[in-house]
């Protein structure tokens, strides 16, 4: 069959503050979708991906159109929703009898709600779970003339209504998916993460396992709803992605994994084969504070890693507790100082707006964040998406926005009883100024810039520290939206 893969079109301002979305944009490889991709590829169908980070909307439909496909597949953010319903409206309105289908983390929590939502009328079905094999059965089916019934892992209409079959069991070989069908891409430069967050172009994005055994309250892992834990890629299937990816020209790989160092040994291992075999390519790596040391650390760096992400999230205990982070202030202090003795740069991500968090808690945090001086701080407002503990409970902890758009870090969709919305936009306003107007940053800044790279990539920091300082209400939402078509943002 003919198939597309569809990211709705979208721009910064869907997410970021106008002033500051220099610095904050970025483009990622949508992972699960190019997985999807390469799954179909497998069972012989032919695929397009059209990315809505560089395409408008009207684009994607004049290309649907011209293809005609049998399929579209529609990716959905819980802030992404409503794009993804008008998309799928939009291509029925051109021929009815393309079957569309929605997938991603909304249509995954959400589940049949989807289907039930006011104008989704254009969506036929939903997958629930990871699509590397559901999304084949259900094109398997529809090219036989079958029903979808009994196809695990999708909800669809029939005559009926609305029909739910079981969840599908999660892959546990994951050695058995094909790679991510990267040639999709097109322009493999499009694709980079943050500013300063990469040093070499193309960058790939990797995941070496899926699932956390975590239990963080705010997060939705399809691995904690059906207890599996953490799933892993064996080391050769890892290396040998790492290989392809170097021979199709990328230069640097983000791993993206929850946490990779989970199993330590497995981690040292992969970082082992990479200094071994000697590739050139850099690295980029997150992890959990308590799950690395010294050691570890060390053979990141000597393989090629050049940064690490620890999440930090707040310099106060008993918020981190809150949270269920399992994680204490000392592990953090002492992860983050043995990461930089061993020359990685680290980046902290922190969160305002934690149940039973205070204002004067969310100064300590920025406190912290300066105490621990990693080379780049994160200030997110606590986000809690559909089908996490957090959501599922609200009504114990706060109140939380009825506008999915609210959904992106950015929006304070959820409110603490002990905070209110306006002080956590002061308390990112705070943090931000605080941690990036410190004389010894801007001066470490300055004596790192070596290119044109490090250079723009100050430039647009500088920009936006200027905006944080002259406007205090930068991280205010206005419902503003460019119409730029060539500026779009992260799409993983």
């Amino acid at each position: 069959m003919k198939c597309a893969l569809i990211i709705p079109s979208w721009v910064p301002e869907d997410i970021f503050p106008t002033k500051t979305a220099s610095s904050q944009i970025n483009y990622w490889q949508p992972l699960g979708t190019l997985y999807v991709a390469s799954s179909l590829q497998r069972a012989g169908h032919t695929v397009k991906f059209y990315n809505g980070a560089f395409m408008t909307h009207a684009e994607i439909l004049k290309e649907i159109e011209t293809y005609k496909p049998e399929f579209a597949g529609v990716y959905s953010t819980a802030f992404g929703w409503s794009k993804a319903k008008k998309t799928a409206a939009d291509i029925k309105r051109l021929d009815r009898q393309i079957f569309t289908c929605a997938g991603g983390p909304y249509p995954v929590a959400a589940q049949e709600q989807c289907l039930l939502d006011e104008g989704a009328d254009a969506i036929d079905a939903v997958v629930t779970g990871e699509g590397e094999l559901a999304v084949p059965e259900l094109l398997e089916r529809l090219q036989q003339g079958e029903s979808l019934d009994g196809v695990d892992g999708v909800i669809y209409r029939d005559s009926n209504g609305i029909v739910k079959n079981p969840p599908r069991p999660l892959i546990s070989d994951l050695d058995s998916i094909p790679f991510p069908a990267r040639e999709l891409l097109g322009d493999k430069n499009l694709y980079i993460p943050p500013p300063a967050t990469y040093r070499r172009k193309p960058v790939a994005v990797m995941m070496t396992s899926r699932g956390c055994n975590r239990r963080c309250i705010y997060c939705f892992q399809l691995d904690k709803k059906r207890k599996s834990g953490i799933r892993y890629r064996s080391v050769e299937n890892v290396l040998d992605e790492i290989e392809l990816c170097i021979k199709q020209g990328f230069r640097e790989i983000k791993f993206i994994d929850d946490t990779f160092a989970a199993d330590y040994d497995r981690a040292m291992h992969i970082a082992q084969e990479i200094k071994s075999r000697q590739l050139d390519f850099t690295w980029f790596v997150s992890a959990c504070v308590n799950q690395v040391d010294k050691p570890l650390l060390k053979e990141f760096k000597e393989a090629g890693c050049w940064a690490i992400l620890m999440g930090a999230e707040s310099g106060v205990q008993k918020n981190l507790n809150k949270i269920k982070k399992g994680i204490t202030l000392e592990q953090t202090k002492k992860a983050v100082r043995e990461a930089k003795e061993v020359g990685l740069k680290v980046i902290t991500p922190f969160i305002f707006g934690i149940p039973g968090e205070t204002f004067e808690e969310g100064l300590r945090t920025i406190e912290f964040a300066c105490e621990l001086d990693p080379d780049i701080a994160n200030f997110h407002a606590i986000t809690p998406f559909p089908g996490t503990e957090l959501y599922d409970n609200v009504g114990e902890y706060g109140a939380i926005s009825k506008e999915l758009t609210d959904f992106t870090y950015q929006g304070a969709a959820f409110v603490p009883f002990t905070m209110t919305r306006e002080e956590i936009v002061k308390l990112r306003s705070i943090a931000f100024r605080r941690f990036y107007s410190r004389p010894k940053l801007l001066l470490k800044r300055l004596l790192e810039i070596r290119n044109m790279h490090d250079l723009r990539a100050a430039g647009r920091g500088i920009r936006s520290l200027f905006w944080l300082w002259v406007d205090r209400d930068v991280f205010r939402r206005t419902g503003a939206r460019s119409k730029n078509p060539g500026a779009r943002v992260d799409t993983c």
